[in-house]
C-alpha cells in the first residue's frame, strides 16, 4: 500500500544542504517497506496520485521528521499518568487534598504522588510523613520530588523500605541510598500488568508528542532488568515508538558489561548511573556550597571508577557515561574520561558515542574534554526553562550567577560537543516543541540556540547517539515523520526561510501532533471534533 501526502509544508531537515531544492510539498510512504519512496512538489505529487491507495491532502499543515526524546523513563512516565500529579500545587494543604482525595478512590492500594516541589508551596518545607498518615488513614504513599532524587513517604512506606540506618534519611525525606530503598520497595510491588498498563500509556503520550524515538535509562536505583526488558517488549509492538534502552550500572570487565548488554538488550551501561544527584535536592556535586548551606551535594563516582567502567565499556563497544549535574560532579566525568583515553587511546574512545546525561554546569575544561572525547550531551532545556533564571530554583539553590551558567547549551554547541535533547520524563513532560523553545529562549541570552539547532538536536541528534537512521526525511530513507497543527493556544507563525515555526516569547504557543507515523505505521492519529 502506498499514501500519498500533498499540499503540506515539508521541512524535510532542520538543516537542509545550501544546493537544496526548494522545500518539497508532496511525499509517497510505501508502507510494505516503511519507507519514503518519493519526495517531491505538488506537480509530481498529481502523476503519484495515480498510483496511491490513498492521497492525503495536509492543507499546507507543517511536516517534519519524527522526534527522539534523548533520555526518559518510560514506566515511572507512564506511572505518573496513572498517579497524583502534585506539579502544580501551591501548598502542602492543596498537595494533601489530593493525596487524601486519591486514597478514598483507592481505597488502601500504595498511592503514587509525584512532581512535588517545596519551593512552590507556600510553606516552603516537604511533607512530613505524619501528614501523609493523616491524609490516607495509614495507607502506602511513595511521593518522588520533581528532580526524582529526593522522596516524602508515608510512614508505613518508610517502615516497608527499612530506611531508618540508611544514609540519606531525616526522618521526613529520604535521599541517595534511602530514596534508592524507598523507590524499590515501591516499585518492586508492580505487578506486570501495573507496568503494561504504565508502558501503553507513555508510549502513547509520546505518539500523541509527536516522539517517534525515546531513549530509555533505566539504572538499579530506579527500576529492575525486568523492566527494562519490558519496556522492549511494549516498543516491540506495531504503530507505537522506536525505543533504545541504556542501563546505569558500574562495571570493570568488559566481559561483564557485555553479557550485561546481551542480557538486557541495551546499548550500553551509561543512562543514569549516577555520578551525582540534583540542584533541587541538594544533591548534585558543586564546589561552591549551596547557597545558605555548608552543604557540596555528593559526589557517587571516583575518578578511577570512571576510567576503569569506561575502560571495560569501549573494549565491550558500548557506550558509556551516566548521570552527571554539578561542576565537581562534571570535574570527576572528564579526569575519567581522560584517564581512559590516556589507556586507549582518544580514537578509541571517540568511536564508540559514550554519553552524559544533563551536563548543566560544566567548566571549560569539562566542555574541551567533552569535545576533545566526542562525548555526546543529553540535555533537557527545559530544566532551565522551568528552574533557570536569576528568581528560579536554581538561583535559590546556586545564586543568580550561577543560575545562569546552569545548561549552557551554546557554550557546547559552539565547542562542537554532539547534543541530543530530551525531557527525562517524567522530571518535565514530553513534548518536543516545549524543549526547542525552552532552548531558543534560554534565561541566558548567550546560551540560546536558534530554532533551527535546536530541531536538529532534538531528530538528528537523537537518532544519531543510538546509532539509527532517521531525523531527516529522503527519497529511501525511514517514513517516520509527523504532521503538526497549530496549537490551541494560537496561531504557528512559520520561518520563511526555513519553514520552522517561529517562537516569539518563552510563552509563545507550541505546534500539536495531528498524526505520528512511525516507520509507515500510523502511530497517533488526532481525533476530529
Amino acid at each position: 500500500m502506498r499514501t500519498l501526502y500533498r499540499n503540506a509544508a515539508i521541512v524535510p531537515s532542520a538543516h537542509p544542504s545550501a544546493d537544496a531544492d526548494p522545500r518539497p510539498t508532496a511525499l509517497v510512504i510505501d508502507h510494505a517497506l516503511g519507507r519514503i519512496a518519493w519526495l517531491g512538489d505538488d506537480n509530481g505529487a498529481t502523476i503519484h496520485a495515480e498510483e496511491a491507495d490513498e492521497v492525503i491532502d495536509l492543507g499546507g499543515r507543517l511536516l517534519t521528521p519524527g522526534f527522539a526524546d534523548a533520555h526518559v523513563h518510560l514506566t515511572m512516565t507512564g506511572q505518573g499518568l496513572d498517579g497524583v500529579d502534585l506539579s502544580g500545587t501551591t501548598s502542602i494543604a492543596q498537595a494533601l487534598a489530593l493525596v487524601e482525595q486519591e486514597a478514598r478512590r483507592t481505597r488502601g492500594r500504595p498511592i503514587y504522588a509525584h512532581s512535588w516541589d517545596e519551593t512552590q508551596w507556600a510553606e516552603g518545607r516537604p511533607i512530613a510523613p505524619t501528614e501523609l498518615d493523616r491524609a490516607t488513614y495509614g495507607g502506602v504513599v511513595y511521593m518522588p520530588r520533581v528532580d526524582a532524587h529526593s522522596a516524602s513517604v508515608s510512614t508505613a512506606m518508610a517502615t516497608i523500605a527499612r530506611v531508618r540506618d540508611l544514609d540519606g534519611w531525616d526522618g521526613v525525606v529520604a535521599r541517595r541510598d534511602a530514596f534508592a530503598a524507598v523507590t524499590h520497595a515501591f516499585t518492586s510491588s508492580m505487578t506486570p500488568v501495573d507496568r503494561q498498563r504504565h508502558l501503553e500509556l507513555a508510549l502513547g503520550t509520546a505518539a500523541r508528542c509527536g516522539l517517534t524515538l525515546l531513549h530509555e535509562t533505566g539504572a538499579t536505583h530506579l527500576t529492575s532488568h525486568d523492566d527494562i526488558r519490558d519496556v522492549l517488549a511494549a516498543a516491540s509492538a506495531p504503530g507505537v515508538p522506536d525505543v533504545v534502552t541504556y542501563w546505569g550500572e558500574l562495571t570493570d570487565d568488559a566481559d561483564v558489561a557485555g553479557e550485561i548488554a546481551e542480557f538486557l538488550g541495551i546499548l550500553g551501561l551509561a543512562g543514569d548511573l549516577c555520578a551525582d544527584g540534583s540542584f533541587g535536592s541538594f544533591t548534585a556535586h558543586v564546589g561552591e556550597p549551596y547557597v545558605g548551606t555548608d552543604q557540596h551535594g555528593y559526589g557517587y563516582l571516583t575518578p578511577s571508577q570512571v576510567r576503569d567502567h569506561v575502560i571495560a565499556c569501549t573494549r565491550a563497544g558500548l557506550q558509556a557515561g551516566g548521570h552527571v549535574i554539578g561542576d565537581e560532579g562534571l570535574r570527576t566525568m572528564a579526569a575519567g574520561f581522560r584517564a581512559a583515553a590516556e589507556v586507549l587511546g582518544r580514537d578509541a574512545i571517540r568511536a564508540v558515542r559514550h554519553r552524559w546525561e544533563h551536563v548543566e554546569l560544566p567548566d571549560e575544561e569539562v566542555v574541551r574534554t567533552m569535545a576533545d572525547l566526542g562525548i555526546w550531551a543529553s540535555v533537557q532545556p527545559c530544566f532551565d526553562g522551568l528552574w533557570g533564571g536569576t528568581e528560579g530554583l536554581y538561583a535559590e539553590r546556586l545564586g543568580p550567577e550561577r543560575a545562569l551558567q546552569a545548561v549552557p547549551l551554546r557554550t557546547l554547541v559552539d565547542a562542537g560537543v554532539p547534543l541530543a535533547l530530551g525531557s527525562d520524563s517524567p522530571v518535565t513532560r514530553l513534548g518536543p516543541w516545549a524543549a526547542v523553545r525552552a532552548a531558543v529562549w534560554h534565561h541566558n541570552p548567550e546560551q540560546r540556540l536558534t530554532v533551527a539547532e535546536a530541531v536538529h538536536a532534538h531528530t538528528v541528534g537523537g537518532y544519531a547517539l543510538a546509532g539509527l537512521e532517521g531525523g531527516v526525511l529522503e527519497q529511501g530513507g525511514p517514513a517516520t515523520l509527523v504532521v503538526w497543527d497549530d496549537g490551541q493556544d494560537g496561531h504557528i507563525v512559520t520561518d520563511p526561510v526555513t519553514g520552522l515555526p517561529v517562537f516569539d516569547g518563552p510563552e509563545a504557543p507550541l505546534p500539536v501532533a495531528e498524526r505520528t507515523v512511525v516507520g509507515g505505521l500510523t502511530a497517533y492519529l488526532r481525533p476530529r471534533p
